[in-house]
């Protein structure tokens, strides 16, 4: 019978590790780099008012577009290769007390890793679950498709490479590289731990490629993918493009919890947690 020793394997103390198991966490820090990445974003107009209903305040709605964008990263360090996901935008504004903010805020998130779910999750803040994604080129046509439970909750599809374009134009209505998300972690007992609007930027991107042209989505009902509270009424356009990137880490923009604390005494959080 096989015998092994931990030999050089490090076993972090709990006030070194980074996640858990803390010999092996799903998911590590930033920096990270992202190749080889290759992205279908769809552009449609929605219903202002669903928009708002998803936003958090006091995020602002910039617009009436939702931008989705289905991507494969080819490499990334720590991950995996062939890594699939889709990020689901509406553009939002945060306005400080010494600067206003415009970016995306991601209502949904789609990946197929369990190590960029745990990251994206318990780093930023994404509200990523796990679905099965697809980016692929049939013929004449590029087509990202989200399936989750069996049904496709989305399907986008624009024509290959119709006409090239550049990333300016792919950021005119929702800009990508300023991500904001609402972060929410609770302590054991229930109450509230964490609850803030973060935001983090991409960092030394560069563009290999980047076409546009017009693009369709196709958007069915789910009880537990609810993509279908962002109605498509018109669609607009649609860019493909491959890319690499940094991934670092980011800010906080808004802590909720920062003017309310409660008393964070176990007896406190004891009789709170007793009175739900």
């Amino acid at each position: 019978m096989a015998t092994y020793r931990i030999g050089t394997v490090h076993i972090p103390a709990p006030a070194d590790a980074v996640g858990t198991p803390i010999d092996s966490p799903t998911s590590g820090l930033p920096p990270s780099r992202f190749t080889d990445g290759e992205v279908l974003t769809l552009q449609y107009a929605t219903d202002p008012a669903a928009i708002r209903a998803l936003l958090p305040e006091p995020l602002e709605p910039i617009n009436d577009t939702v931008q989705i964008q289905v991507s494969r990263w080819g490499s990334v360090p720590g991950s995996g290769r062939d890594i699939h996901e889709c990020n689901v935008m509406v553009g939002a504004r945060y306005r400080g007390a010494s600067s206003i903010v415009d970016g995306s805020y991601s209502p949904y998130f789609w990946v197929e890793s369990d190590r960029s779910m745990v990251g994206g999750r318990e780093f930023h803040g994404q509200p990523k679950r796990m679905a099965d994604i697809s980016l692929e080129t049939v013929g004449d046509i590029h087509v990202g498709r989200v399936r989750q439970n069996g049904i496709d909750v989305f399907t986008g599809t624009m024509q290959y490479k119709p006409t090239k374009s550049t990333f300016d134009r792919l950021r005119s209505r929702i800009d990508p590289v300023t991500n904001i998300n609402l972060k929410i972690v609770n302590h054991i007992d229930s109450t509230p731990a964490i609850k803030q609007l973060t935001s983090r930027d991409l960092t030394d991107i560069e563009i290999l490629e980047c076409y546009e042209g017009p693009c369709t989505v196709d958007v069915r009902p789910s009880a537990t993918a609810p993509l279908y509270r962002l109605p498509p009424l018109e669609f607009l356009e649609g860019f493909y493009w491959r890319t690499e990137f940094s991934l670092v880490g980011g800010y906080v923009l808004h802590d909720y919890l920062a003017e309310s604390r409660v008393d964070a005494s176990p007896g406190a959080r004891a009789k709170a947690f007793s009175s739900v």
